[in-house]
């Protein structure tokens, strides 16, 4: 009878489980396949204004962005994939405008930095390419979107992919890899 109790109450958990938020009995993030984090679900690095500088000032049509890199990529070596663990932040700040809605530019015609508008992540773990869709795999890289106080944003997470997928193995996948190694040589 006692077998029989404990045989039912392993069935009954083994149901309750998914329901709970428990995909399986096993703890180790690193032997759970949905343990690892799709597009949209990158954790938002509150101290990446203390990543060294990837790029700054970057000018575009309305905005300008600022590119942010942790220590671990920082390390990479230019003809080599970034390292697992690599972590790119993209800070985009709307450019300012004059009193006639113009915009400002300085003295060298490059637009002002204004409010920051959002930041964008992409980072680099093993086995991620497995979470992109078929066509769309960018390396081990992942994106996500967040509003400058850190809650995401709701985007489309292809047009990253589609954007970044042009730049092959050759680039990891990301843009201004020569132009980063142009600044700073091999890993710092």
């Amino acid at each position: 009878m006692r077998k029989l109790i404990a045989m039912s109450l392993l069935s009954l958990l083994s149901l309750m489980l998914p329901v709970l938020g428990c995909g399986s009995m096993s703890m180790s993030p690193s032997t759970q396949t949905d343990a690892m984090p799709k597009d949209g679900e990158l954790m938002f690095p509150k101290n990446y204004k203390m990543f060294s500088t990837f790029l700054k000032g970057i000018q575009k049509p309305n905005a300008v962005r600022d590119l942010h890199i942790n220590k671990t990529g920082a390390k990479a070596e230019q003809g080599k994939p970034f390292a697992n663990g690599s972590i790119l932040v993209m800070e985009v700040f709307k450019a300012q405008k004059d009193m006639n809605d113009e915009f400002a530019k300085d003295t060298q015609g490059n637009l002002l930095k204004g409010e920051l508008a959002k930041v964008l992540v992409m980072q680099k773990g093993e086995g991620w390419e497995s979470q992109a869709p078929e066509g769309m795999k960018n390396g081990d890289w992942l994106y996500s979107a967040f509003k400058p106080n850190g809650e995401r944003l709701d985007v489309d997470y292809l047009k990253c992919r589609g954007c970044h997928l042009p730049l092959g193995d050759a680039k990891d996948y990301v843009h201004r890899y020569d132009e980063y190694f142009e600044k700073h040589g091999n890993a710092y």
